[in-house]
C-alpha cells in the first residue's frame, strides 16, 4: 500500500516506504552540501562504495557529508542526499537514544553503511532487518563502558558488526549483515534465557547473604550494647563472646529478632552482665544466689532450643564460679568490655526500620545512571534487600555490580548524583520523524520549485553560468595562490635548510682540523684521558708509548705500561671531535709536573 498523508498533518502511513524516501533521495535540496553543478551521467558516476568502506573500517566519527566535503569528487544529487539523510537519520539516534554515549556513537557509524544503501536501494534500505537490530539495541539501555566481563562482551559484539558490515560493502551484498542479525537475535534469546536463571539465582543467594549479615549484625550489636562501659570477669566475659554471641547470631538468623526465643537469649545476656559486674548485683546476695540456681538450666535450655543440640559439657563452669565467688565475698579480676577489640558493632541494627512500599515500589525495577558523557555509569535497581535495607543493583542480566544501603541510595538522589535514566526511544521512532521533517521540507521545496521555475528557467540559466564561471575563477585563484605560497615555503625552507647543513660542516671540519694537528703534535710520552662510561663517570689515563707512521697507529699503555691501547689516527681524530678523549700535555712537561706533585707528597709525609 502506498503511503499517503493522514488527516494530521505531518503524519504518514509509512514514512520508510520507497514512495517516501526515494523522492527524497532524488530531489531533496539542503544548502551547503556538495551537489554537481551540472547533470552527472550514468558512466561518469563516481564509486563511493571504496571510500564509505575506509570509514567504516576505521571507525570514524565524521558525517558522511564531511567526508564528501573532504575529497575532490563530484558526487551524484542521489549520493549527497543520501549522506545527508543517513547522517539527519543517525544523528538523531545519537542524541535522542538513551544509550551510553559510547555504544551510541559506535552504532551511529553505521551512517557509512546506510548512505551507501540508500544510494543503491532507496527505501528499501530502511527494511526490517536493519531496523529490528537497532532497536533491539533497547536491551543495552543500561550498558555502561565498565570494562567488565559484559561491557566487552557487547564491545566483542560490535566487533563482530564491524567484520559484517566490511564483508556486505566488499561483497556487495546484504547476506553478511543479515547473518550478524541472526545470530545478533540467537544470542539475545539465549542471553534472556539465561538471565532469568542469573536474576532468580542472584536474589536467592543475596537474601539469603543479607539474611545472614543482619543476624550476624544484630547479634553484635546487641552484645555490644549490654556489655558497654562494663567491668566483668573474665570468664563471664569469654562466655558471652564465645557461646552466647553465636547463639544469638543463629536465633536472630532463624528466628528473626522478633521471636520469642530472641527475647529469651536477650534476657539471659542481661542476668549473665547482672551476674559479672557488682556495680548493678553488689548487695542482692539472696538474688543472686537465686538466680545462680537457675541460670546454667536456662543457659542450657535456650541452647538446646536454638542450636538444636546439648551445650557442651562445663561450658557454664566459669559462670558458676562467678557466682560462687561473688557470693563468698571473694574479690575477681575484672576487664573492661568497652573498645576490647574482639568485635566492632552498630547500635543502629537494633533499631532497624524499613522504607515504604511506595518508595521502594517507585525506583524498583529502573535504571539509575551516575556521572556523564563516557565517564557514565548505569545500573539496574533489581531488589531491596529487605533484611538489610540495601538495594542490590545489576546489570540488567543477573550480575551483581553490588550493594547500596537505602540511606546512601536515598542521599545520592537528593544530591542529584545518581538518576533515573529515562526510557531510550525506539529506532523507529526516530526513524519516522526524520524522515516526515525531511518529506515536509522535500514537498516545500518542490511547491517553490514549481513556482518559480517557469519565470525564472531563463534567468537561472544565465546566473548558472556567472556563478559556475565565478567559481571556476575562484578555484583557480586559490589554487594558483596556494602553489605560489608553497612554491615560496619550500624556497624558504631549502635554504634554512642548506644554511644549517652548511654551518654544522664548517664547525665539523673546524673541529677535526683541531682535532688532527694535536694528534699530529703527539710525541711519544704525551698523554690522553679516555672516557670509560657515558658521561665521562670513569676516566682512563694513557701515555703515547709507540706511534708507528706506516700504518698511522698509535699505542697506548698506563703508568704501569699496562692497559694496552691502540688507535689509528682516524679513529683518534674522531674520538676528539666527539669529545670521546682529550689531550692532557706534551709528555715532558706533564712529567714533570706528575714529579713535582709526587715529590712534595714524599716530603710532606717524611
Amino acid at each position: 500500500m502506498s503511503s499517503t498523508i493522514n488527516e494530521k498533518p505531518g503524519q504518514l502511513d509509512d514514512p520508510t516506504s520507497t514512495d517516501i524516501v526515494d523522492p527524497i533521495i532524488q530531489g531533496i535540496r539542503i544548502s551547503d552540501l556538495p551537489y554537481p553543478l551540472n547533470p552527472i551521467g550514468a558512466g561518469q558516476v563516481s564509486d563511493w562504495r571504496p571510500l564509505l568502506l575506509s570509514c567504516w573500517s576505521e571507525q570514524r566519527d565524521e558525517t558522511v557529508v564531511h567526508i564528501l566535503n573532504s575529497v575532490s569528487v563530484t558526487w551524484t544529487v542521489t549520493q549527497v542526499n543520501s549522506a545527508y539523510m543517513a547522517d539527519r537519520i543517525m544523528d538523531a539516534f545519537l542524541e535522542t537514544s538513551g544509550l551510553n554515549v559510547v555504544l551510541a556513537r559506535q552504532v551511529a557509524r553505521l551512517r557509512f553503511f546506510l548512505a551507501w544503501r540508500l544510494s543503491e536501494e532507496g527505501g528499501q534500505a530502511l527494511d526490517e532487518c536493519l531496523r529490528h537490530w537497532l532497536d533491539s539495541l533497547a536491551e543495552w539501555r543500561g550498558w555502561s563502558d565498565s570494562g567488565g566481563r559484559s561491557s566487552r562482551a557487547l564491545l566483542d559484539q560490535l566487533d563482530a558488526m564491524v567484520i559484517a558490515v566490511a564483508a556486505s560493502f566488499e561483497q556487495q551484498s546484504l547476506s553478511p549483515f543479515r547473518d550478524f542479525c541472526d545470530q545478533w537475535q540467537r544470542d539475545a534469546q539465549r542471553r534472556a534465557e539465561r538471565s532469568v536463571k542469573l536474576r532468580e539465582r542472584l536474589l536467592q543467594s543475596e537474601s539469603g547473604i543479607a539474611r545472614q549479615r543482619r543476624a550476624d549484625q544484630t547479634a553484635k550489636a546487641a552484645v555490644g550494647r549490654a556489655l558497654a562501659n562494663r567491668h566483668l570477669p573474665l570468664a563471664v566475659a569469654n562466655f558471652i563472646h564465645d557461646y552466647w554471641l553465636p547463639l544469638m547470631r543463629q536465633v536472630a538468623f532463624s528466628n528473626g529478632v522478633d521471636a520469642a526465643q530472641w527475647r529469651h537469649a536477650n534476657k539471659l545476656l542481661e542476668w549473665l552482665v547482672w551476674i559479672g559486674d557488682a556495680t548493678l548485683s553488689g548487695g542482692e546476695d539472696e538474688r543472686l544466689y537465686q538466680v545462680g540456681e537457675q541460670i546454667s538450666d536456662k543457659l542450657a535450655d535456650v541452647w538446646t532450643q536454638s542450636m538444636g543440640g546439648a551445650m557442651a559439657d562445663g561450658a557454664t563452669a566459669a559462670v558458676e564460679s562467678v557466682i560462687v565467688a561473688r557470693l563468698r565475698g571473694e574479690p575477681l579480676e575484672l576487664a573492661s568490655t568497652s573498645g576490647n577489640g574482639r568485635f566492632e558493632y552498630d547500635e543502629s541494627w537494633l533499631a532497624f526500620s524499613k522504607p515504604s512500599q511506595a518508595d521502594v515500589g517507585s525506583v524498583s525495577g529502573r535504571w539509575f545512571v551516575e556521572g556523564s558523557g563516557a565517564s557514565e555509569q548505569r545500573r539496574y535497581f533489581f531488589a531491596l534487600l529487605e533484611e538489610t535495607n540495601e538495594v542490590l543493583w545489576t546489570n540488567g542480566f543477573g550480575v551483581k555490580l553490588g550493594t547500596t544501603s537505602w540511606s546512601d541510595f536515598v542521599e545520592a538522589r537528593n544530591k542529584g548524583l545518581l538518576r533515573i535514566l529515562p526510557a531510550t526511544r525506539q529506532f523507529q521512532d526516530v526513524l519516522r520523524e526524520s524522515v516526515i521533517e525531511l518529506h515536509q521540507n522535500y514537498q516545500s521545496q518542490l511547491e517553490q520549485r514549481q513556482k518559480a521555475a517557469r519565470a525564472a528557467k531563463d534567468q537561472a540559466e544565465a546566473l548558472r553560468s556567472r556563478i559556475e564561471a565565478a567559481e571556476a575563477r575562484k578555484r583557480e585563484e586559490l589554487e594558483l595562490e596556494r602553489r605560489e605560497a608553497e612554491r615560496a615555503q619550500a624556497e624558504q625552507e631549502q635554504q634554512r635548510r642548506e644554511q644549517r647543513e652548511a654551518e654544522a660542516l664548517r664547525a665539523h671540519r673546524k673541529k677535526e682540523l683541531a682535532a688532527r694537528q694535536s694528534v699530529d703534535n703527539l710525541s711519544l710520552g704525551s698523554w690522553i684521558v679516555v672516557e670509560n662510561e657515558v658521561g665521562g663517570k670513569n676516566l682512563l689515563r694513557l701515555k703515547l708509548a709507540v706511534r708507528i707512521p706506516a700504518t698511522q697507529k698509535l699505542i697506548f699503555v698506563d703508568r704501569l705500561g699496562l692497559n694496552r691501547t691502540e688507535y689509528t689516527e682516524k679513529s683518534l681524530i674522531g674520538d676528539l671531535v666527539q669529545g670521546h678523549v682529550r689531550i692532557l700535555s706534551e709528555a715532558a712537561e706533564f712529567d714533570d709536573t706528575l714529579s713535582r706533585v709526587v715529590g712534595r707528597i714524599r716530603v710532606g709525609k717524611s
